[in-house]
């Protein structure tokens, strides 16, 4: 019983503390109110939702007035019109909110039901939208239903249409290139989701730092950051990876101006692989913290924990 209740307590507590570290965020954006800078945050939904999954969205969302959020529907048609060569009957499940922010203040992006967005990651999601052009905003992704989470992109690529923002049609395919090749790399080759966004963001710093001129030395800082974070690939993955980024250096894509943004974006890859569930002093604190209780508990009844039923 006491063994039991251990676990529900650990369980608890985690629960409690990424809870209220959510509800804090959640609860400090909407006491900031609308940045009239930058007009309502945009609501993209899905355009293969049903109206009941819609309004679910909107809910997950924080969209519980309609007149604080202004509304637009993301189709096929839309990704055909970014996306040379895609299939403009492709389902659209994937949502987004989008809240423009001031400069500086980076990317911040969230998936509100992760266990529904199942391979695009945030930072994944962050690393493609800094290739794409877009930078200082808060975008929260959701989906009523397990989706790739991949047509959230275009959906907010949408949303920077409608707010007057022109963006760089060859930038968001290779954004578009990127994102597939990320959650390739993650499905196909095994690699840590998170170890995939960091080397995406590496190359791009390096790329930044090193303004390679030739092809070859894009591949070069490739093979260096490959080494660097101790990554195996194919041959194959090796080369879509040269290819990528011999695109973004051909799109002449400055990067020394979303450096500080990289960084910011590094900053929260080390953070997320270093997360508490990988933080052997945490742990052996609630262990102590627990073994304590269980050894008072034992004591006022005079029994053991071995001596324990496992029923």
């Amino acid at each position: 019983m006491i063994k039991r209740l251990t676990g529900l307590s650990i369980a608890l507590i985690l629960s409690l503390q990424l809870g209220l570290s959510g509800a804090s965020a959640t609860d400090g954006n909407g006491e900031e109110g609308i940045n009239e800078k930058f007009g309502l945050p945009i609501l993209v939904l899905g355009g293969s939702l049903s109206d009941t999954q819609k309004e679910e969205v909107r809910k997950m969302l924080g969209v519980t007035d309609p007149e604080m959020a202004e509304e637009v529907v993301v189709t096929g048609e839309d990704l055909v019109r970014y996306i040379d060569g895609e299939d403009r009957n492709a389902q659209m499940y994937s949502s987004a909110k989008i809240t423009r922010e001031e400069e500086g203040e980076g990317l911040v992006i969230e998936r509100v039901n992760p266990e529904n967005i199942t391979q695009v990651t945030d930072t994944m999601y962050a690393n493609a939208l800094l290739t794409a052009g877009i930078e200082n905003a808060t975008v929260e992704v959701a989906s009523p239903i397990k989706v790739s989470g991949h047509s959230a992109l275009t959906g907010i690529y949408k949303a920077y249409e409608v707010s007057g923002e022109e963006l760089d049609t060859e930038r968001l395919e290779v954004a578009n290139d990127e994102l597939n090749l990320a959650t390739d790399l993650a499905n196909e080759e095994g690699i840590e989701e998170e170890k995939v966004s960091e080397l995406l963001a590496d190359i791009k710093q390096a790329i930044a730092d090193q303004n390679p001129a030739t092809r070859e030395e894009v591949e070069a800082i490739v093979e260096e950051q490959l080494a660097n974070l101790n990554i195996n690939l194919s041959e194959e993955d090796r080369q879509r990876l040269t290819d990528l980024f011999e695109q973004m250096r051909n799109l002449n894509i400055n990067f020394d101006n979303v450096s500080e943004q990289l960084g910011k974006l590094s900053d929260t890859i080390q953070e997320k692989l270093g997360d508490v569930v990988n933080d052997e002093g945490f742990w052996q604190g609630v262990k102590d913290f627990f073994q304590g209780i269980i050894d008072a508990i034992s004591g006022i009844f005079g029994g053991s924990t071995e001596d324990e039923s496992t029923n």
